[in-house]
């Protein structure tokens, strides 16, 4: 258990680091909010606006992403405190340990996984 308990933490960090930098925490929400890009010409025509919102959109994009993940990390660990780690939430079965050794943070088995 505790070399997934390490796996798990240290992905934690490595995205909690990714996220900084390019989000903001909000600890009233609990949420990771994509932040634009420094603005340094403090005048900006429609191209540079057009620019800075599509990286925007992308930065928000790799936010949602990264906090799912994120998220999906923190319940793994929650299930490993209520002894419910590397049990299948859907069929209730054993999570195989091979896939648990990829993905630490496994909600279901390769059987139930593959249903969807």
């Amino acid at each position: 258990m505790t070399k997934y308990i390490n796996k798990l933490n240290e992905e934690k960090k490595n995205l909690e680091v990714e996220l900084s930098s390019i989000a903001k925490y909000d600890d009233v929400t609990n949420t990771w909010y994509a932040v634009p890009e420094s603005q340094t010409a403090p005048e900006a025509d429609e191209n540079d606006m057009a620019s800075r919102s599509e990286d925007f959109e992308e930065r928000s994009a790799i936010v949602d992403t990264l906090g799912r993940r994120l998220k999906d990390i923190k319940d793994a660990m929650q299930r490993i405190e209520e002894k419910k780690f590397g049990k299948c939430e859907t069929c209730g079965d054993k999570i195989e340990e091979e896939r648990l050794e990829v993905n630490p943070s496994a909600r279901k088995c390769m059987i139930c996984m593959n249903l969807v």
